[in-house]
């Protein structure tokens, strides 16, 4: 395979080939990329914004994560964060630190992902920066979406009697993760043996490639409800319900026979000696969304399918607690994702 070095582009010469067919979709894109900053209009809406990194070595492993993949997954982690607030994601910047071990064709594979994620969620690209990195890949992403006036949600009104939330399926990307480094080491011992992960599609798919609940969100307005707090689950759902619970100074009841749980997940699970409710409320980067909502909307809900109500807030004096399936009370703990 031909390989370009990055040097003999030059940063601009780099940029504007990573850029050459960059499209604009967004009526309120008014400048993109090529000049010195960027210009928006969103037209008297509310602007929302949110930054995110990403390292090698600390958040991705090359040797398992294909490049196209990971600029797809930069982008829709951050997205996450944006349907998290209830915002609608219009663009991104891209900003990216690399080693010289890193060719013009690498980067362009991970930018196939970049703008695939855009063109999937009708973003635009509009900016960023490169530079040299001395080892290893740095991503930072910053993500821009609009909302309409004071519409956004955040993690501090959740009410007491309030149903908890959750979208999608959880446990997953942890054990998708798990799978992963199994087979790395397994390589890593004896680089003949093939990995069979055919039938581990759902599991690696959502470590691999998650993708941000703007259906739920789109859904949600439809349906006019507006959650009292929400946040997107990348620590895991204890870590982050305690999250709610704190800034919203309450406590919470959550069921273990509620948890949405894939039947692969719990199955792979059990390989690894884990339970997929540990999976689900420990490990982390489903993206999917948690939040709370008053009881009256309970009619709306239960007509989706992409939705489970798994608990209840409480009065904070109540602490936070997890009922298992024979009646036990166990309290929530946050054991999820530690940045340092």
């Amino acid at each position: 395979m031909e390989r370009t070095e990055i040097e003999s582009l030059g940063e601009f010469g780099l940029i504007q080939h990573l850029t050459q067919n960059n499209e604009t979709r967004q009526a309120s894109t008014l400048l993109s990329v090529g000049d010195d900053a960027a210009v928006i209009d969103h037209f008297g809406k509310q602007t929302v914004i949110t930054t995110d990194m990403l390292i090698e070595g600390i958040h991705f492993d090359l040797m398992y994560t294909p490049l196209k993949h990971l600029g797809y997954k930069a982008v829709a982690v951050n997205l996450s964060d944006l349907c998290a607030m209830m915002a609608t994601p219009s663009h991104i910047t891209m900003s990216l630190a690399f080693s010289n071990r890193f060719s013009v064709e690498a980067l362009d594979e991970f930018y196939e992902g970049v703008y695939a994620a855009c063109e999937k969620y009708n973003v635009d690209l509009i900016g960023g920066d490169t530079c040299s990195s001395q080892k290893g890949f740095v991503i930072s992403v910053t993500a821009i979406g609009e909302v309409t006036n004071d519409k956004f949600v955040t993690r501090d009104k959740a009410q007491v009697g309030d149903l908890i939330c959750a979208t999608g399926d959880l446990g997953a990307s942890y054990i998708g993760l798990q799978l992963l480094e199994r087979e790395k080491r397994i390589f890593l011992e004896n680089p003949k043996v093939q990995p069979d992960l055919q039938e581990k599609a759902h599991v690696i798919g959502k470590f691999l490639k998650p993708e941000p609940r703007l259906d739920v969100v789109e859904w949600l307005q439809e349906q006019e409800i507006t959650p009292t707090s929400m946040m997107d689950i990348s620590d895991g759902l204890s870590s982050d319900i305690l999250h709610i619970c704190r800034q919203s100074n309450v406590g919470c009841i959550i069921y273990d026979e509620k948890l949405p749980i894939h039947s692969e997940t719990k199955e792979i699970a059990m390989d690894f000696g884990l339970s997929g409710t540990s999976c689900a409320l420990n490990g982390g980067e489903d993206y999917e969304l948690l939040f709370t909502i008053s009881q009256a909307d309970y009619d709306k809900i239960v007509m989706s399918e992409k939705i489970s109500v798994i608990g209840y807030i409480t009065n904070p004096d109540e602490g936070t607690q997890l009922i298992t399936q024979q009646g036990n009370k166990h309290k929530l703990v946050a054991q999820g994702w530690r940045a340092f």
